[in-house]
């Protein structure tokens, strides 16, 4: 009787132990089109059992289409090759250096010399578990280093470089989101005392009057002055690289997308004084003026402002107030629209801030889908801020039954970004 063979399934390929206690598979993925010959690859274990059920597998994904090669190139490798042809090419100078920097401070020294393929939930997880216990570094930096990881892998799947992305599997730290507390009605007055005769006082009073970032008011040109309709087009930004001695660059706006701010006759005047100003600084600097991107804020020679130097002059004018922990960034928050000519003291209790006439102001935010998420109640005499997430109507309700006045309410869009922002001015009738 003829011995009968074994013979593997099709594509299940061979298995056979090695020299060094290993188990080694091959299996053919195909054929070279040119010389007609079986292109074999080869898959390791420690067990024969393990072999097997890999080869099982790779042969079921060969027979319904979906196998792809596992990517021999190391993660270091595609971090370099991602961010030069791909980020690159569609995010800002700045955002592209913010990107490297992740990349190559955190990334590649923890997961630089694993493959695409040996790439594991469980690698991205134990960096991310280091960088918060042992390094210390907070939830919201590593919530930025998993987003440019996650959008680094997610090219490489739809390349077909990997499968899935291991980083959907990870679990990010909670970020503590701190509350905005917005400048006091004393604060205010101090502060714009104190900006009387600044260097710098037009640039933050225009900031703390309009809600504009620093980059913004820091690349506003004249040509987005419009003296006539009272508003400006904020379409740019200032922004400088990362790197050291990085170059300065206007830049469009975070959502790269131009939005109308309505400003108040008090705020154009400002303008004007500081055009006046410029006029002065020019004459003053004959062929040695240079404003040749046409900023409304400059130095005497008419080059633009560096963020550094700005940023640290408001604290040195925020710590003679008393007030140390306010950062450039804060003088977003409290801003109202005035009607005002003048930011004289007098003026500026009666008018320009939360005062006894206008009862309190409140801050609304709105997202893209017009859902009130957060709301800062700032009755006169008070110093906390009240945050709670609910509907418009439930808010004018609340605050109309707490109040027990008839209040009129005074809507002016201040802004059109992804994060619209209204002034609300609460009278008693």
């Amino acid at each position: 009787m003829a011995k009968q063979t074994k013979r593997s399934a099709k594509g299940a390929g061979m298995i056979r132990k090695r020299s060094d206690g290993r188990w080694e598979g091959r299996y053919t993925k195909g054929f070279d089109s040119k010389t007609g010959k079986q292109l074999q690859k080869t898959v390791y274990g420690k067990t024969q059992k393990e072999v097997r059920q890999k080869l099982t597998q790779i042969a079921a994904e060969i027979d319904d289409g979906s196998y792809l090669e596992p990517s021999s190139m190391k993660v270091s490798a595609w971090l370099d090759l991602w961010l030069n042809t791909y980020a690159a090419p569609s995010v800002k100078p700045y955002t592209l250096d913010s990107y490297t920097n992740v990349c190559n401070r955190y990334l590649k020294p923890e997961l630089g010399n694993l493959t695409l393929a040996k790439l594991t939930a469980f690698h991205i997880q134990q960096m991310y578990n280091s960088l918060l216990l042992e390094h210390g570094l907070s939830a919201k930096t590593i919530k930025n280093i998993h987003g440019i990881l996650h959008r680094a892998l997610n090219r490489a799947v739809k390349l077909q470089m990997i499968r899935s992305n291991p980083s959907d599997l990870c679990d990010l730290p909670k970020v503590k989101h701190k509350e905005i507390r917005p400048m006091e009605q004393k604060d205010i007055a101090s502060l714009l005392k104190v900006l009387e005769g600044d260097k710098y006082g037009r640039l933050y009073q225009v900031t703390l009057f309009t809600g504009l970032r620093q980059g913004e008011v820091l690349g506003l040109t004249w040509d987005c002055v419009d003296f006539d309709r009272c508003t400006l087009y904020i379409n740019k930004q200032l922004q400088k690289t990362k790197k050291v001695g990085g170059d300065y660059a206007l830049v469009p706006t975070k959502n790269s997308r131009g939005r109308i701010v309505m400003v108040a006759s008090s705020v154009l005047e400002l303008l004007k004084e500081e055009k006046r100003w410029q006029e002065q600084k020019r004459e003053l600097a004959g062929s040695a003026w240079d404003n040749s991107w046409n900023l409304v804020f400059t130095n005497v020679l008419g080059r633009h402002l560096c963020h550094v130097t700005v940023y640290k002059h408001f604290k040195e004018t925020v710590k003679k107030i008393g007030l140390p922990e306010e950062r450039f960034h804060d003088l977003r928050h409290p801003y109202v629209k005035h009607t005002t000519k003048k930011y004289s003291l007098q003026k500026q209790k009666s008018q320009a801030t939360v005062s006894d006439n206008l009862g309190f102001l409140f801050l609304l935010y709105w997202n893209r889908s017009c859902t009130l998420y957060s709301i800062s109640i700032l009755p006169p005499g008070y110093s906390r801020t009240l945050s709670i997430r609910r509907s418009a109507s439930a808010v004018v309700r609340q605050v109309a039954s707490v109040s027990s006045f008839v209040m009129l309410f005074r809507w002016t869009c201040l802004s059109a970004s992804s994060c619209s922002r209204f002034a609300c001015a609460v009278n008693a009738a």
